[in-house]
C-alpha cells in the first residue's frame, strides 16, 4: 500500500528492497533581502514541484543561514542540486554530505517543511547522527557549538 506521496509504506517495504536514495545536505549564507517571507516562496514553490519528482526533504532557516536535508531519486536529485549552486538567493554553499544508498528515507512524509531556527539543533543533531564522513562530522559540531555560543551568524564564512 502506498501512502499519500505514493511511497511505500513502512510495514509493505520488503526489508531487502529498500529504495536507493540520494541525499544531500548543506548549508549556505542567505543574500542580501532574503526574508521569511522569500523562504515561505521557496517552501510553496518545493512542496508544488518535490512530490511529483519523489523528493523529500527539511528547510532550516534562521539569522540568515539556510540549513537542507533534501532526498530522492538520484537524477532528479542531481538536477535539483545543480539548481540549487545557481540560485542567487544563497551563497557560499558547503555541502555536509551527499551519497546515494539503499535505506529508507528520513523526511518521508516531508515534500519539504520549514522548521523554525529553534529547532535547528535537533535537526543538525539528527544530521550528526546519520552521517559517517569524518569532515561531515567535524563540519556539524563546529555548527553546533557556534550555535550554544551565540546565534548563527556565517557559519565561520567572512
Amino acid at each position: 500500500m502506498l501512502d499519500e506521496y505514493g511511497f511505500l509504506r513502512g510495514a509493505e517495504l520488503d526489508e531487502g528492497a529498500l529504495p536507493a536514495l540520494y541525499h544531500f545536505v548543506y548549508c549556505s549564507r542567505a543574500a542580501d533581502g532574503v526574508d521569511d517571507a522569500e523562504v515561505d516562496r521557496i517552501v510553496e514553490a518545493a512542496q508544488r514541484h518535490n512530490l511529483a519528482r519523489g523528493i523529500t526533504g527539511v528547510l532550516v532557516f534562521g539569522s540568515g543561514i539556510f540549513f537542507q536535508w533534501i532526498e530522492g531519486p538520484a537524477a532528479q536529485m542531481q538536477n535539483l542540486v545543480a539548481s540549487l549552486h545557481g540560485d542567487p538567493r544563497h551563497h557560499d554553499i558547503v555541502t555536509l554530505s551527499q551519497s546515494e544508498e539503499e535505506r529508507d528515507r528520513l523526511y518521508p512524509n516531508w515534500d519539504m517543511e520549514k522548521v523554525e531556527a529553534e529547532d535547528i539543533r535537533l535537526v543538525l543533531r539528527d544530521a550528526l547522527e546519520s552521517t559517517e564522513d569524518k569532515d561531515n562530522i567535524a563540519a556539524l559540531k563546529r555548527i553546533l557549538q557556534q550555535l550554544d555560543t551565540g546565534p548563527i551568524k556565517a557559519l565561520g564564512r567572512d
